[in-house]
This record gives structure tokens, sequence and C-alpha cells, in this order.
């Protein structure tokens, strides 16, 4: 069972169980997966469990009857859900929840029931019918229930089989058999329903003597043995498929009736025998099928030669009524078989692999009969001898010759393109898979390295090379399993190696991995410096600003200036602009399989407002069978490992800018130019906390002084607005002045607006450090100097 299979099921018996909220799928999905064991199925352990749940239940004989039919109909995997029910009556808790659950689900689909019906319209009156009208439509129904229903339903499951078929070949139509051979019963060997009891006689029998009953009666019972009606014992009509029954002429001494009744058991199963094999002759059944009605028709020539051999004894007056019923005796058993196995598969609608699963468990139940186990032996080999014949071309070629969908790997018509295209395409799951109910249970745990087997070699025959395994021998059914199981890991080993041949050293994966990583990986510096330089301001952009071409080119250039110029696989390297960043592309690969995934795939991803950086990816074009390997979902994990690099790579770029363009900004010197500084107090005020600064106007001369301290600002390093060689940190005092304006204007109102000049000649190499420039002002305006510094 496959990961995505769990998911569903496990989805599904939550919502038929109404469960919301708690713990969620995920836990329950990841506790089956860690704890999935192998069911070994034995007839103790099953019994035992059937055994259980019978009296557990409140109707056992129900419970037994649907079993058996089950059994009868060779379902698959009965034994373990029986397990599994028993397993279930033993835990209380979880009864009383599902008993509790079914109550409500119940009451939920009453009302449901009860609404719905009040919505629809009664009819104002009822139809009425005659009883001469009732009686003659049930004398109608029942001549149609007599026997055309039964060719109905056969000509109706012909044709449903024939449409599948046809359609699993491409519209290739396959044979049939022309409508007479069905509509002429004389054909079929079976009996023909007469009237009754023939009463060409004279005399009733009962008044004949017992040597004359007797020898009467054996005549009649030879004819019946072979499907023909006698005088005194005659078919009756069948009622569906049920076993054939006779009708014993009640005249005949009880004695005879009694042994003739041992008899006719013989008769029935032949009747049985003989409709499976002209049914199951037909096109439509299949070859495995067609090989087991083959080899019950052998079976039934020995029948029909004893009875010729009983009859020449008949004719000379050796055969009496005791030795017919001991001559009969081992043909007795042997027909008891053949009709069983025939109605099995009837009931079980089986059709290839199943067919031979019903074979080979028959087999196995016959162990302590050496000639029924023989018998089915002799049956299974010639049943299964088309299946081998289909699985020796699979996987010692790599060729499914299927056309009545009879094996166990089917084959889908899927583009091999759309792997490299599709995230979600499921080319090497889907284009061939295995169908469980045609796996026959003695090769249920090869079945996976059966499939892995054929597709290996069908991947080398697509590339155009064919194949042919060098350990190819017949595989013949057999009891014990290691024959042919060592015969397929034999093909197992041989399509591995072949294929990874193929692609080692023809395709030269190594090589195409190899370029992915230096290109997805980051793995080829001196390209990436090249590119992201040449492609920075492009990619600046957003992404419907930007031209796809241009970017290509670019790319191109930067392939061709670097060493990646060397890779051989250089121009399958491709620019993708993706329609969403990164953490929804996550989001979208999780989605997959879910109900959010059509929510995604329709949002509009102009919403996202994008630019060429968070869009921008690498693409790879890998071409079959490469494909195989690096496929779509391969590619999209590299693509998202790139995108985050290629991100991080762009943030240490901006990084590097901004600390380069820091030490250019701390190599100016502070005294190379003319400034702008902040007006000077008439007394050595200290402002608080450097709340106040203004450009002031011309008559002011500068110099340094060490002895005050002012609490003024610190030269900003960004922004700088440069007139010639005077600087004024403007932007960055009228922030501070706007926020601290309340603050300002009391201290303003004692300042009035000075202007300085300073010269650069005028002002002396700092001895001082750079915190602790300070300007002195001497205008003749105030009766005092005052000196403002900062630091």
């Amino acid at each position: 069972m496959s990961e995505f299979r769990i998911h569903h099921d496990v989805n599904e018996l939550l919502s038929l169980l109404r469960v919301h909220g708690g713990d969620g799928a995920e836990v329950y999905i990841d506790l089956l997966q860690k704890n999935r064991t192998p069911y070994v199925t034995t007839t103790v352990s099953a019994h035992s469990a059937k055994v259980k749940i019978a009296e557990f239940s409140r109707t056992p004989e129900d419970f037994l009857k649907k079993y058996d039919e089950l059994k009868s109909k060779n379902t698959r995997n009965l034994d373990p859900l029986v397990y599994l029910l028993s397993k279930l009556t033993e835990d209380k808790e979880t009864l009383q929840y599902l008993q509790q659950n079914a109550k409500e689900r119940a009451e939920l689909a009453a009302a449901t029931v009860g609404s719905s019906a009040t919505s629809i319209s009664v009819p104002a009156a009822a139809s009425k019918i005659s009883m001469q009208e009732l009686e003659e439509l049930r004398k109608q129904l029942g001549s149609v229930a007599t026997g055309s229903t039964l060719q109905q339903s056969l000509e109706l499951k012909r044709k449903m089989l024939r449409d599948k078929q046809n359609k699993n070949n491409s519209g290739q139509h396959l044979p049939v058999f022309p409508a007479w051979v069905y509509d002429r019963p004389a054909l079929i060997g079976d009996f023909l329903i007469s009237s009754g009891v023939s009463t060409d006689t004279a005399l009733p029998i009962g008044t004949l003597p017992l040597a004359s009953q007797e020898s009467a009666v054996v005549e009649d019972l030879l004819y019946v043995l072979v499907g023909v009606d006698g005088r005194h014992v005659t078919a009756q009509p069948l009622a569906g498929r049920q076993s054939r029954t006779f009708l014993v002429d009640p005249n005949l001494d009880l004695s005879i009736r009694e042994l003739v009744n041992r008899i006719l058991p013989v008769a029935a199963s032949y009747s049985t025998v003989t409709r499976f094999i002209e049914e199951k002759s037909s096109f439509e059944y299949g070859q495995v099928n067609h090989a087991l009605a083959a080899a019950m028709r052998t079976l039934v020539k020995e029948h029909l030669i004893l009875v010729s051999q009983l009859e020449q004894l008949h004719r000379q007056g050796l055969l009496s009524l005791q030795k017919l019923w001991f001559y009969i005796q081992p043909a007795m058993r042997t027909m008891d078989i053949l009709a069983s196995l025939a109605t099995s598969v009837d009931k079980g609608e089986c059709l290839g692999g199943s067919t031979l699963s019903l074979l080979h468990d028959r087999s196995f139940s016959y162990t302590g009969d050496s000639q029924a186990q023989e018998l089915c032996l002799y049956l299974t080999k010639a049943a299964s001898a088309p299946y081998f014949e289909v699985l020796e071309k699979w996987i010692y070629r790599g060729i499914i010759h299927d056309p009545y969908s009879e094996f166990m790997v089917e084959e889908h018509e899927l583009r091999k393109e759309r792997i490299q295209e599709d995230y979600n395409d499921k080319y090497w799951d889907q284009r061939y898979t295995v169908v469980q109910p045609q796996i026959p249970s003695f090769l249920q745990k090869m079945a996976d390295k059966i499939l892995s087997t054929g597709k290996y070699l069908n991947v080398v025959r697509e590339c155009g090379h064919d194949v042919t395994c060098p350990v190819a021998k017949e595989i013949i059914y057999t009891l014990k399993e290691r024959a042919y199981v060592e015969q397929i890991e034999k093909a197992f080993n041989y399509a591995s190696k072949v294929l990874l041949d193929f692609l080692m050293e023809e395709k030269e994966l190594v090589a195409h991995l190899r370029s992915i990583k230096r290109y997805f990986l980051m793995d080829q510096g001196d390209f990436f410096v090249h590119f992201m330089d040449l492609t920075e301001e492009e990619l600046r952009k957003p992404v419907e600003d930007i031209t796809p071409p241009r970017l290509e080119a670019l790319l191109e250039l930067a392939l061709r200036m670097s060493t990646a110029n060397t890779d051989p696989f250089k121009d399958d390297l491709k620019i993708d602009l993706m329609p969403h960043d990164l953490i929804t592309q996550l989001l979208r690969v999780l989605a997959i399989e879910t109900k959010q995934e059509k929510a995604m795939a329709q949002a509009d991803p102009t919403e996202l407002m994008l630019s060429g950086l968070e869009a921008f990816s690498f693409d790879y074009i890998v071409k079959w069978p490469l494909s195989l390997i690096i496929n779509r979902k391969a590619l999209t994990r590299y693509q998202m490992l790139f995108r985050h690099m290629f991100y991080c790579k762009h943030v240490e770029r901006q990084l590097c800018s901004v600390w380069i363009s820091n030490k250019t900004a701390k190599q100016h010197s502070l005294h190379s130019a003319k400034w702008c500084v902040p007006p000077v107090p008439p007394t050595p005020v200290r402002p608080a906390g450097r709340q106040f600064l203004l450009c002031p106007p011309p008559p002011c001369t500068l110099q340094v002084d060490s002895s005050a301290k002012w609490g003024v600002p610190p030269l900003p390093s960004t922004p700088m607005h440069a007139v010639g060689r005077q600087l004024c940190f403007l932007g960055f005092w009228k922030r501070h002045l706007n926020m601290h304006l309340c603050s300002f204007r009391s201290i303003m109102r004692h300042f009035p607006v000075w202007g300085l000049h300073g010269d650069a000649g005028s002002v002396p190499q700092p001895s001082l450090k750079p915190a602790q420039v300070c300007v002195q002002d001497k205008s003749p305006s105030r009766g005092q100097a005052a000196t403002l510094c900062w630091d």
C-alpha cells in the first residue's frame, strides 16, 4: 500500500466516523506506517478468529453463511479482515464507540430520508391491477426467470468483459463467437430439458421384475452420465447457477431408487463441468480460463471413455447396478472436485491471476489427499502456462502482451515527456501498475520485484536497445515456490545491472548530477559573481517588468566568461521566473493531492508583488530516460535549495556593500572643509541633551578650545549635503529640531541667529580627539566670548 493510499484511507475513516479535531490524520498515519507488519495467515488462526466472531455475534448463522459465501468467491484479504474484527471484539471501549457512532449515523440517515420523503409529492390515486392480470404477470416472470434470465446475464457479462478488454487494447477488437453458438443448446453437451418423465413404455416400470427394472435403470444412468435424459431418470430445469437436480420415476423399487440417487451426483457434477467448459471457452474469459477449461475437457473425455466401456459391458449383460456403482467411484471423486472448482470460479468471477490463486489454495487444502492434490496440480499447471508465458516476456524482455487483462502488471498510456514538466506526474508510478486481484497468491511476495524487473528492461527498450535476458528459462508451476522465485531474482538482478550501466555510461548520469550541483548548489563561485554583477539591476525590478530574454542573454554571457564554459551541459541551464516566492512554493508542494491544491493553484501571482530576486530560479532540461531519476520532483527540491541560497547570497552582497560604504565614509577628514556649526550662546550655557542646532550666518571665526564641553549632536555620517567646500547636515539637524521643538523655544529666545564662516586655514590641525572639537564666538556685538563644543 502506497503512502498516498494510507493517507486516503485514514482520511476516509475519520470522515466516516465524523472525527473532527484531535491529533489529526498525520499522527495515525505515522503510527500505521511504523507498526505495519505482514499478516501470516494459517488455517488455525483464521478458524479461531471466525469462531470468536461467531460467538460474539447475535446471529452467528448469518455471519458463518456470509463468511462461507465470501470464501467461495475467493475474496482477497478475507482472513486478515476477520482477524482484525476478532481483535476488535476484545476492545470494549472501541466497540462502545463504534456502536454509538453507528447509532448516530443511523439517526442522521433516517432524518435525512424523512426530510426528503416529505418533499416528494404523493400521487393522487394508486394504480390498480386485477387478479387475472397479476396471475398472467406472475407466469411471465416465472417463464423468464427459468432460462432466459441466465442467458441474458451471461451475455451481459460477456459484453462487459469485451468492452473492458477492447478499451485496454486501445480499441483493437478481440474475436468473439458468433451468436448461433449460444443460441443452439444442443451444441453445449448438457441436458436438453424435456417436459417430464417419458411414458413411452407400455407398462409402468414398477410392475416389471427387479432384474428388468435394474437393466432399464442402468441403461438410463449410462445416458444420464453423458448428459442425455433417460426414460425413467430425467434432468430438471436449472434455477440460476445451482447444481443440476434429477427426477426419478417414483414407481421404481425403493432399493433401486436409493442406489440410483447415489450415482446421480456424478451426472450433476458432469453437467456443472460441461457448462463451465462451454462458458469459459469464450474469448472474453481470458487465456487462463481457456487453459483450465481445456484441462477439464481432457478429464471429461476420460469420463466419456469410462462410460463407453461401461456401456460395452452392459451390452454384454455383464453390468449390474452394483457394478456400475463400483466402477463409477473414481470418476465420482474426480467429477466432484472439478465441479467444486468450477462453482468456485463462477462465484468468484475469477479471471487470470485470481483463478490461479484459487487453484493454488485448493491444491494446498488437499495436502492429506494425494490423488486430489495431484488432480489440482495438473489443473493448476495447465492453467498457469499462459500466465507464465506473459510473465516470462515481462521479466526477460520488458514486454507486456496481455490482450485479456489477466496479468498482474497493467500498462497505461502516459506520455514520458510529462515527467520533466509536472511536479506530480506519475509516469514511473502509473505507466505500469500492479493489479492486486490478478496477483497469484504464490507470487504475492515477488510482485514488487516482478514489476521493477519489467520496468527496468522497458526503459532500455524505449531508448532503442533490444534486451534479452541471458539467464532466461521456462517457468513452471510447482508447490515449491523457491524454483521460480530464484528465476525471478536472477532476472531482476540482470535488469538492474543493464539499466544502471545504461544510465551511468551511455547517458552520463554522474556528469549531469555534477552539473546540477555546480549551478543549483552554487559550486561554481566565479560564475555566480559574474552573473550577479550582470543581473543585479535587472533583478531589482518587479517581476512583471523583467524581460526574460535579457536575463537569458546575461546568463549566457556569464557562462561564457567563467570556468563554467567547460561544462558540456551548460546549455541545459535555463532561467525560470517563478510566479510565487519560496514560502508559497513550499506550501504548494505540501498541498499536493489535498483539498487546498486547487485553491493555491488558482491564486493570482500578481497579488504577491514579487521582485525579480524573489521570483528568480534556475531550471534544468533533462531528457529521457534521465528524467526518471532527475524528474520534476527532484528538480523542485534543488530549486527550493537554490532560491534560499541565492537570496542569502544577495543579502551577503548587500552587507558587503554597506560595509564598504561605511569604510569609505570614515576616510573623510573633519578639518578639510568649511563647516556650518551651531550658534554660540552669550554665556557658557550647556544645552541639555544636544537639543538644538541651527546653521548660522557668516560674521564669526573658528578656533579650537578643549576647555568647554557642550552637549551638541555629533557629526552624522548620512545623509550629507555638500555645497562647494561647505558641508551642512541639514537633514539630521532638521530631524532633531522637529523632535525637540518645544524644548528649543525657551532657549532660542535668548540666542539671536548668528552667522559663522570659518576658513580651512584658520582651523589648526587637531591635536585632540575628534570627539572634542570646539568653536569660540568673538563677535564684537557681544560683551564676552562663548565656546561651544561637540563630541
